[in-house]
């Protein structure tokens, strides 16, 4: 079983240079193999190798792979293996060469390894021995080689030989359109894409604008619908983005008289494919043509639209790979770039239905005179209310409304503008009377108006409308009628649609307002996989190219916001939105919620204050006893006697009972303070004020009783 006999024709070579080591890096995919000779039967995907190659290096000099070398050599292998995995993910299925129908001819074929083949580097810099320090050039390299069809092949085209020897232009006019625009007369022309070209790879493209163009090719053989399913495939480049337009197939009949020279719109055809666009409706047509077997008629059957949205195949300016598959029983898929967009069936998903219905209506049958449909009627008892008024207006003047002060009754609200000048070519007698142009009155810009005030229009409460009897359930209801059903006379029942109108030719019948689109690498086949194979020696490297000089992610939304200006407001939420919750929940912030509290004043400049005084009442009093002489000097040393004696135990009581009432003072304070509820920034002055009042009370008790 073999799941893929491609062989990988696309090289990935890296030219990578510097002061100390010159040199040039192949990687190369290759998978394993059982000998040395390369064979399709021998090819095993499940081992995936990698060769790198390094010209003019001999195995005994040793390579110095320092960190700058390490680094390049893990991103080549990653570019090798990326490439690699892209080409292997559009292999599927398992099918063996007797499936694929390849003979031992087929296989040399496709292993020749001697096609003529073009290179070209995107972008080439000279490698400098001399160059300081460790600036690398790298060049990235496709080599493509014209793919060969394997396998039961019934049409492949490449245009890669620059010519159109193959393809017949048509000669003859439309019908039913303008002289002017009636002939087929758009330029076609053999040349490589505008952006992204392969080397040596050329497609045949639309070079006309607002022409009709028609194109066709013969087949290597008909295709008969029996066995076998049928795929077709090529791609499709708007190369300048499509107005309206379409870039389809179409597999022309073969009907016995056909002649390209003559191909036109009404050339019977088989199947109509591929894609088309005008305004903003974006299609994928699948189109059969379906004999009927009773008349003979052809009639067109049109597929279900895709799944998906198709605006981007349309704008990004990329080539896309479009496929359609037929199979013998009956069932449909279409992909775009190998991924699925629709699939259904032949007997079920196309409009209008290959088979007819077996009964349809008599169309001879009428509804009867007395068939009452009416689920609801109305009341036939119920009776206007006496107070309804169906005169009674919707809207009535306003009777609380005011008119403001200030309105002049006297001033219009337009005046004829003074500046206005008559022109002078007006004349009376052909334009009447001139009359300046009417502007608003200045004198009303002050005024609440101008003009007659009239009483604003409000809702009418007492308005009702008209009356109208309610409904109740109709008792003669009899339901819809609809009329009998009978046997349709041309009821037919066909259950291979697939089994079509055999074709022979290929052609490009098409209009559009938008030139240079681009076709190429045309094939129809029986087998999936060789036209899966087809698109990975082709196609596969066209999306590499591309892929290789896509922009990157910050110049794409820097592109993006340029069409969609409104894309910086998701930009600037995207970024400053993290930013500002972070900030917000981050941040330390001070509290705003202050306490206003009763503040004591401190005790201690209180007690040193009452020292103080104490000390200068003492100094006096001593000044006072010294004044008064000696004479007086026994009595005072005899009343101090006496004091000390008699008085000690008076003294030490009364001391004894001023800490006991300044206690109960302080308590006291203590439980005002914790009683007393927060209070403003006033509040705590007035309080501050009290407090320093009730001290100095307490200070001069305490002095009265030192006294």
């Amino acid at each position: 079983m073999l799941r893929s006999s491609t062989v990988i024709q696309a090289e990935l070579s890296f030219t990578i240079s510097s002061s100390r080591s010159p040199g040039i890096f192949f990687i190369q995919p290759f998978f394993g193999e059982t000998h040395s000779g390369i064979g399709a039967r021998e090819f095993n995907t499940e081992k995936l190798f990698l060769r790198i190659y390094f010209p003019g290096v001999r195995r005994k000099n040793k390579m110095n792979l320092g960190g700058g070398w390490m680094w390049r050599l893990l991103l080549l292998s990653s570019l090798a293996a990326a490439a690699v995995a892209a080409h292997e993910g559009q292999w599927d299925g398992d099918v063996s060469d007797d499936d694929l129908g390849l003979d031992e001819e087929e296989l040399k074929v496709l292993m020749d390894e001697e096609e003529d083949e073009a290179t070209v580097a995107d972008e080439e810099q000279p490698d400098d021995a001399d160059q300081a320090g460790s600036d690398t050039n790298v060049t990235f390299q496709v080599t493509y080689k014209t793919p060969v069809p394997t396998g039961d092949v019934y049409f492949a085209e490449t245009f890669d030989d620059g010519s159109l020897d193959r393809w017949q232009l048509s000669k003859t006019t439309k019908e039913d359109a303008d002289e002017d625009i009636a002939k087929y007369d758009g330029k076609w022309a053999v040349e490589p894409l505008k952006e992204n070209k392969v080397p040596g790879d050329q497609g045949l493209v639309l070079k006309s604008r607002a022409k009709h163009h028609a194109v066709a090719a013969m087949l290597d053989k008909p295709f008969v619908f029996k066995e076998k399913p049928l795929v077709v495939q090529y791609e499709v480049n708007f190369q300048d983005g499509i107005d309206c337009g379409g870039a389809y197939i179409k597999l022309l009949s073969d009907d016995g008289n056909l002649n390209l020279e003559q191909f036109h719109d009404r050339t019977p055809y088989t199947i109509m494919f591929g894609p088309d666009k005008c305004g903003e409706d974006y299609k994928l047509h699948f189109i059969f043509r379906h004999k009927n077997p009773l008349n003979k008629d052809m009639e067109e059957k049109h597929a279900k639209r895709a799944d998906v949205d198709l605006k981007k195949f349309y704008t990004d300016k990329k080539t896309h790979l479009y496929t359609l598959v037929l199979n013998p029983d009956n069932s449909y898929e279409m992909f775009i770039d190998q991924s699925s967009v629709s699939r259904g069936s032949l007997l079920h998903d196309v409009v209008p239905p290959v088979n007819p219905p077996k009964e349809i209506d008599d169309p001879n049958d009428a509804k009867p005179d007395d068939w009452d449909e009416r689920a609801k009627i109305p009341d036939p008892e119920a009776v206007k209310p006496a107070d309804w008024d169906e005169d009674a207006p919707a809207k009535v003047e306003d009777p609380d409304a005011v008119k403001p002060e200030g309105w002049l009754d006297d001033e219009p609200e337009f005046v004829p503008d003074p500046n206005a000048e008559k022109p002078e070519d007006w004349d009376e007698e052909m334009d009447g009377e001139w009359e300046a142009p009417q502007v608003p009155n200045l004198a009303c810009e002050t005024a609440p108006g101008c003009g007659d005030w009239k009483r604003p229009m409000i809702n009418n409460p007492q308005y009702k409308g008209k009356w109208k009897a309610p409904l109740i359930d109709n008792p003669n209801y009899q339901g819809v009628w609809k009329p009998r059903k009978i046997n349709n006379p041309d009821y037919f029942e066909d259950l291979q649609p697939f089994r079509m109108m055999a074709f022979r030719a290929l052609g490009l019948e098409l209009w559009s307002m938008t030139s240079d689109i681009y076709f190429d690498n045309f094939i129809i086949t029986s087998h999936k996989e060789v036209a899966d194979r087809w698109a990975s020696d082709s196609w596969g490297l066209k999306k590499l190219v591309a892929s290789a000089n896509e922009p990157g992610i910050f110049t794409q939304l820097l592109m993006a916001a340029e069409e969609r200006p409104w894309l910086w407001v998701i930009y600037i939420l995207t970024v400053g939105l993290p930013v500002g919750l972070t900030v917000l929940f981050c941040w330390p912030k001070k509290s705003d919620d202050y306490v206003y509290k009763k503040v004591d004043l401190p005790r201690a400049d209180i007690e040193e204050e009452e020292e103080e005084e104490d000390e200068e009442e003492g100094a006096a009093e001593e000044e006072d006893k010294a004044a008064e002489g000696p004479e007086e000097a026994p009595a005072a040393a005899k009343e101090e006697e006496e004091l000390e004696d008699g008085g000690a135990g008076d003294e030490g009581d009364e001391e004894e009972e001023e800490e006991e009432e300044v206690e109960e003072e302080v308590v006291e304070e203590e439980e005002e303070d914790s009683k007393a509820p927060e209070r403003t920034l006033e509040d705590e002055k007035n309080g501050g004020d009290s407090a320093e009042e009730s001290h100095k009370h307490a200070v001069r008790k305490r002095r009265v009783r030192k006294d």
